[in-house]
């Protein structure tokens, strides 16, 4: 069910029953139970950065003093063009997914908002190329 959800969330129940070879009713009590137990947090629609005038996409890894990552989640979210925020283990604490439509954006993105945030001990920026489709269920 995850799936085909995650293919097309706007599948009818009827739909997404007659994929999975269960009843209607079945259907609904399965998807109500995964949104009950907060499997399922909503739905939406994906969206071509670049077809939205965001065709300059990075990944930048952040590397903070150790007692700001507990704070650093709102300011982060707070400055245009943060896609994803996320704190990780490794040699870096946060990794970003940025996206901007130029790199003269990206760029005050990283040298004006980024590292201007008190905290903030370095930046390593990472340029994206080309996304893959996929997706983690399929």
């Amino acid at each position: 069910m995850l799936a085909e959800l995650s293919a097309d969330g706007r599948l009818a129940v009827r739909a997404l029953a007659e994929k999975l070879h269960i009843s209607r009713t079945n259907a609904y009590a399965r998807l109500e139970r995964l949104m009950a137990e907060g499997v399922i947090t909503g739905f939406g629609a994906r969206i071509d950065p670049r077809r939205a005038g965001l065709g300059t996409s990075a990944y930048i890894m952040v590397t903070v003093e150790q007692t700001s990552w507990r704070t650093m989640a709102t300011d982060l979210h707070a400055i245009p063009y943060v896609d994803h925020v996320a704190l990780v283990g490794g040699d870096f604490d946060i990794l970003l997914l940025v996206r901007t439509p130029d790199n003269q954006t990206l760029r005050d993105v990283v040298l004006e908002r980024l590292q201007a945030l008190e905290g903030v001990r370095s930046t390593r920026t990472w340029l994206i190329f080309e996304e893959l489709p996929g997706s983690v269920l399929s």
